[in-house]
């Protein structure tokens, strides 16, 4: 089933005991509240993770003009980056600064630099997670700013944390786990036992 940025106000709108939408044009309270909140709503949601569904890798676009002092480079962002979480050449991280919509890299023209980063996309591919606590964010806020209730906003903002916490643990699983390096700890818990031995010499 395909899902909206409607079907999300509704879910909400129902929630508080108030009337649904059919778009945010419309000449009535819900409406106007709801174009008022849900895109930001929406990507404050997408900033408090790194949503492995709202990720996204490019190459980076090389500006004509480099930066005026510290870097070498400056790269054009993608329009619809929200935030860039890394940064590679050649598969190696790199050290970068976001300047505007520009990124700033000590790399050269010939340098192929790809940044991983979030963006918006369609309602349509939201996980079921996601679309659960983005309806319970925008239930506390229509309570406040429709119903008038109080006691119900708070009720589902907390919801809304409970949900998120478990929408973050399910998303976390969409990519390879990470394995903890044993033979690191073990080279240093063998060092710091021959550290503590102390040489005798017989008398």
């Amino acid at each position: 089933m395909t899902i909206s940025k409607f079907d999300i106000c509704n879910k909400a709108l129902v929630l508080v005991g108030a009337n649904t939408i059919s778009s945010f044009s419309q000449n009535t309270t819900e409406s106007i509240v709801a174009n008022q909140l849900y895109e930001t709503t929406l990507e404050d949601l997408l900033t408090k993770c790194r949503w492995r569904f709202a990720s996204k890798q490019t190459q980076l676009s090389k500006n004509s003009s480099n930066p005026d002092a510290r870097y070498e480079s400056s790269y054009a962002l993608p329009t619809d980056a929200i935030i860039i979480h890394t940064v590679t050449v050649g598969d190696q991280v790199i050290v970068y600064d976001r300047y505007g919509q520009n990124l700033f890299t000590d790399t050269t023209s010939s340098d192929t630099v790809i940044a991983d980063y979030t963006f918006q996309p369609s309602e349509s591919v939201f996980p079921p997670y996601f679309t659960k606590a983005l309806v319970f964010e925008l239930a506390s806020l229509f309570a406040g700013a429709i119903a008038r209730n109080d006691q119900l906003s708070l009720l589902y903002a907390q919801q809304a944390r409970s949900q998120l916490q478990s929408a973050k643990a399910i998303d976390s699983q969409a990519q390879t786990t990470r394995r903890v390096d044993v033979d690191r700890f073990r080279n240093v818990r063998n060092r710091t036992a021959l550290n503590d031995i102390t040489a005798t010499t017989p008398s």
